[in-house]
């Protein structure tokens, strides 16, 4: 590979000490959804105005406060859709809508135009500054790109002073900063910044996007802070980040430029944007929360989200995406599942609260979702059979139980050479183990119980004829396994005992299990009943036909 060819685009900066390594992120930044204008842009079909009405409602109802609702100047239909926003007052009073602008005149002028009637709204304006696009795009050198700046500010200025009534902010970006001297971007900016003049009560905001990602994302957290440390009106300035994913690493840079001084995170959902996506807004709020921070945004229902997202963008969502993704919950790892499990359990008798999980690290129930092994293949073990036999179907295996079919699972996986659903381990766990009734069949039975001793009587078809059994012993098992070793001369020794409701509700089945030990080896058999005694006589009676079939 010519890898000679490549060098480094960005620009390191120099510092003595930086702080955003020993900073942790306390709290949840302003969002602003980008996913009407980046996110669109980057469709094979972008949405229609209906559909971007629609979307924009539901941005809404997550809780996003800012929202950039296109590029006015761009098409008709960008236009006409913030003019529809606002003629037909779809705006929720606490909602700030972002229009995106060029620093170039006419473009300026037809935003401005778009924006009349606009209660609250952002004039987000922009141009390049990095290196290579002043010396092969623009041709222009540090000062008449710095100029471009100043006087698109200074129109806008004048514009939304002259034409508009609502509550205007602005916003600045020196598009592709991450290719941009720092020292030269401080200087643009701090530049603009003298035009807008910003206050305490009316921020402007600066936004330092990774128009296109080239670094690792420790070099945007320095030119980050390099950047929010040198800027003018510092306490009137909200320092925005807009990272793309180039590398692969949008949401690491996001969340390294908010230690730095970053107090606003544009994105999409789901990180969806031209090339390789923008910064991904909901893995980026999950990490919060999953640390104990409120996100703040009203994400309770992923399904919804995603289903949001796939409508209006025409995308689907990847099954390993983080946290939403179809499979983010499923275990395949035995030790994983195993672990999972155990952790799940501990946290249900847990007083704490607190969510402790090795290899989970939100409870999916927050977000709508649940953890769930719905499918078993050849490296699943115990756990996720284990799992799948309580949650999916109420059996509460023996431990002993639990290790013998788990081996035949891997067994019917192997062989199969894919994975098996729920219904497919239940069906073997019921072949193998539930009421067997070959070559014992219980027709009918009846105990009496006198001084402590149990009398059984009982009609049994064995290998197709029809017998009596009559016993004697300390219980029903104890008496019935006499029997049978009368009946078929050999010894059954019952070794494990155990029952449990199998919907644990009074009206349910009763489901036990039973292991005995005939000669040198051991059998499992569960009985399933609605009286508990009866579910215990067919779980030996089974267990017995698995001994007699020499399994």
């Amino acid at each position: 590979m010519n890898y000679k060819k490549y060098r480094k685009q960005y620009h390191p900066v120099k510092m003595d000490k930086r702080e955003w390594p020993d900073k942790e992120i306390t709290h949840a930044p302003i969002w602003c959804s980008v996913d009407l204008r980046d996110g669109n842009q980057a469709l094979y079909s972008p949405m229609t105005i209906d559909e971007k009405v629609e979307f924009f409602k539901f941005l809404v109802k997550l809780g996003i406060k800012e929202i950039e609702v296109g590029f006015p100047a761009a098409s008709g239909t960008e236009f006409d859709f913030v003019r529809r926003l606002i003629e037909e007052n779809l705006i929720p009073d606490d909602v700030t809508i972002q229009v995106l602008t060029q620093a170039r005149e006419h473009i300026i002028k037809k935003t401005i135009e778009a924006l009349s009637g606009a209660k609250n709204a952002i004039v987000h304006i922009y141009n390049s500054t990095s290196t290579l696009q002043r010396k092969v795009v623009f041709k222009k050198d540090r000062e008449e790109i710095k100029k471009l700046a100043v006087d698109g500010a200074k129109l806008v200025v004048d514009l939304v002073e002259k034409g508009l009534s609502g509550n205007i902010r602005y916003e600045y970006s020196p598009e592709s900063f991450t290719c941009t001297e720092p020292d030269y971007a401080v200087e643009v900016c701090n530049a603009v910044l003298d035009v807008f003049k910003p206050t305490p009560k009316n921020k402007a905001i600066i936004n330092l996007p990774s128009t296109i990602e080239v670094a690792t994302a420790n070099i945007y957290a320095d030119q980050i802070e390099y950047v929010s440390k040198r800027l003018k009106y510092r306490d009137c300035v909200e320092v925005s980040v807009h990272a793309h994913n180039d590398r692969g690493t949008g949401v690491a840079s996001t969340e390294l430029a908010l230690l730095a001084g970053a107090e606003r995170v544009e994105g999409t959902l789901f990180g969806n944007g031209e090339r390789t996506g923008n910064t991904d807004i909901i893995t980026v709020a999950l990490n919060m929360f999953c640390q104990g921070i409120d996100p703040g945004l009203n994400i309770t229902n992923v399904d919804e989200i995603i289903e949001n997202f796939e409508k209006f963008n025409k995308i689907p969502l990847s099954p390993r995406h983080p946290y939403a993704g179809e499979m983010a919950y499923v275990a395949f790892s035995g030790s994983h599942q195993d672990a999972i499990k155990k952790s799940m359990d501990a946290y249900e008798k847990s007083e704490t609260g607190i969510w402790e999980n090795p290899y989970l690290t939100i409870d999916p129930t927050d977000i709508g979702r649940k953890y769930e092994p719905i499918v078993i293949n050849s490296q699943s073990g115990k756990g996720g059979v284990s799992y799948v036999m309580e949650k999916k179907f109420g059996y509460t295996l023996p431990p002993h139980m639990l290790v013998e079919f788990s081996k035949h699972i891997t067994e019917l996986s192997d062989a199969k050479q894919t994975v098996l659903e729920p219904e497919e381990i239940y069906s073997a766990f019921k072949s193998d183990y539930i009421n067997n009734e070959s070559p014992i069949h219980l027709v009918f039975y009846h105990c009496d119980v006198k001084d402590n001793v149990t009398t059984l009587s009982a009609t049994i078809e064995y290998n197709g004829k029809i017998t009596t059994i009559e016993s004697e012993g300390n219980g029903p098992l104890d008496a019935l396994a006499k029997g049978l070793e009368e009946l078929t001369g050999k010894t059954y020794n019952v070794i494990s005992y155990t029952q449990h409701d199998l919907e644990r509700k009074t009206s349910s089945k009763a489901v036990s299990y039973i292991q005995i030990a005939s000669g040198e080896y051991k059998f499992w058999g569960v009985g399933v009943d609605t009286n508990i005694s009866t579910s215990s006589i067919y779980a030996l009676i089974s267990a017995v036909n698995k001994a007699a079939g020499g399994k």
